[in-house]
């Protein structure tokens, strides 16, 4: 009896794991955000370390290693994984299939993952093993989630338990029409019960959160603290939800080259700047006496120094020679076309003429978060104008008194999604009054802007929704949405003209009482 009472505990004590019996096991978490689809590398002008910067071979290569020389790894992403004419060609599926290649634990829905329709990512997300979460995503007046709300990840003997949130301002950033099946819950309410019960089971607990004030896609993010929009939404969750260990976080481009901790409950808090430009790297140790947080950093994605990954390579261009039409020359640039996020841009203006043009409108209005991609000097491939503008809307014409135009500007001028784009259209403004407040003056095609005239407007369909926070186009006096999207009318008017110029910059004038 003896005997067999000491091989059965011989047993129990083989299968518990090393950190049961005392030692601790160091745990690596890697983490991305915001791909969005940017799956080449880009020159990083902005650095002087760093020449080309990005690729999802090439970070697959740098996950790979990471994996290789970590005891126990795990790898999440915190949403966004669309964007990009493959993307949209595929509805998606080349971004969940490059993610699956690399073995990711688990991510979360984003905004961008609704960008042809929930109806569309219920059916994708289907595409992979791995957990696609979104706690607080439910169908529309019910109780029905939409998405698997948390997963436990267990490896080499650690359980993590992973939950996946969206915030409600990230939920506004699209077009209405593509969520509209769906209610985004408030974040908080909904996972603390979730974190109680996997506190108890888990070894770490992590949220996966794609939340805050919206940010936009511009190449040099980690350069630019204008357009980061912070990590306040994140440590407040984390200061609401007691028993988070860590928060990763997308959506709002504000990358931390050092954890964050929230002061009350020890949560860590991490985020890359996105476009796939810095794996995130997070590290435990993990003991029968608890967790204590090692330390974490971001890894940039050096292009020139990390060999592309061959099956996430390979996988990439068979989608690609699949959309060969993607790669032919459609016109040329007489420069760059640039994009700004709170600024008046080269690009911007050139998208806000055509849309202005499309309806013969007397005025024209882009959003700067629709911009995605900067255009080269010289030869433009049907993919890159595409991949410029890689949305679905379609064109709308409006018409809007003169004192709805005023809010209209206004809203943009606020900056709480980035500057308005602009045609026909001449601007005087003052930032440093109170928004909402900010206009000096407008003259529309040269003359002064009268509020109670009536003006045509040419813009896309997000804006004529009402969505991006622009609700002062339900005022309009008349909304007419046509069958011809904006992607077509960009490359219809590239294709029109033998050199696209480069309009100067000048529409808005920065003036101070």
């Amino acid at each position: 009896m003896r005997v067999w009472i000491l091989a059965v505990t011989a047993a129990v004590f083989a299968l518990l794991p090393a950190f049961a019996l005392g030692d601790e096991q160091r745990v690596t978490i890697a983490f991305t955000n915001d791909f969005e689809s940017a799956y080449d590398p880009v020159e990083a002008w902005w650095r002087d370390d760093i020449r080309r910067i990005g690729g999802i071979a090439e970070l697959a290569t740098l996950v790979n290693t990471l994996r290789e020389t970590s005891e126990t790894f795990f790898l999440f992403d915190a949403g966004d994984i669309f964007t990009g004419t493959l993307a949209q060609r595929t509805q998606g599926a080349v971004s969940f299939d490059l993610m699956a290649l690399m073995d990711y634990d688990a991510m979360v829905i984003g905004n961008h993952e609704f960008e042809y329709g929930w109806e569309v990512l219920a059916d994708q997300k289907n595409r992979v093993a791995f957990p696609v979460l979104g706690a607080n995503l439910f169908y529309r007046g019910t109780e029905h989630p939409f998405a698997q709300p948390w997963a436990i990840i267990e490896r080499d003997g650690v359980r993590v338990g992973v939950i996946g949130v969206m915030g409600q301002d990230a939920g506004t950033a699209l077009i209405p029409a593509h969520i509209a099946g769906l209610e985004v819950r408030d974040p908080a309410a909904v996972i603390a019960p979730i974190v109680e019960r996997l506190r108890a089971e888990c070894d770490l607990v992590v949220l996966l959160a794609h939340q805050g004030q919206t940010a936009p896609m511009q190449t040099n993010d980690e350069a630019d603290n204008t357009v980061q929009r912070g990590n306040e939404a994140n440590l407040a969750l984390a200061r609401a939800v007691p028993g988070i260990d860590v928060v990763l976080a997308g959506h709002t481009d504000a990358g931390t080259r050092e954890p964050l901790v929230e002061p009350v409950n020890g949560t860590v808090v991490m985020q890359t700047f996105g476009q796939g430009q810095h794996v995130g790297v997070l590290e435990f140790d993990v003991a029968s006496s608890g967790t204590r947080f090692v330390g974490g950093r971001l890894e940039a994605v050096n292009a020139d120094r990390l060999e592309p990954d061959a099956a996430v390579s390979e996988r990439l261009e068979a989608y690609r020679s699949q959309h060969a039409d993607l790669y032919v020359s459609i016109g040329q640039t007489a420069a760059p076309l640039t994009r700004r996020y709170d600024a008046e841009s080269t690009l911007g203006n050139v998208l806000a003429d055509i849309v202005r043009d499309a309806v013969d409108a007397q005025i024209g209005l882009m959003p700067s978060g629709a911009l995605r991609r900067d255009l080269p000097q010289g030869v433009v491939r049907r993919v890159d104008l595409l991949d410029a503008f890689p949305f679905q809307d379609r064109v709308a014409r409006i018409e809007l008194t003169g004192d709805v135009l005023v809010r209209v500007l206004e809203q943009g001028l606020s900056l709480e999604r980035g500057l308005l784009q602009i045609s026909g259209l001449d601007i005087k403004y003052d930032p440093a009054r109170p928004s909402g407040a900010r206009l000096i003056s407008v003259l529309v095609g040269g003359a002064p802007l009268d509020a109670d005239k009536t003006y045509t407007v040419g813009t896309l369909e997000i804006l004529a929704a009402g969505g991006d926070q622009f609700t002062q186009f339900a005022d309009a006096t008349s909304n007419e949405l046509l069958a011809l999207s904006f992607a077509d009318a960009l490359l219809r008017a590239f294709e029109a003209r033998e050199l696209v110029s480069v309009p100067k910059v000048g529409r808005y004038r920065v003036v101070s009482d």
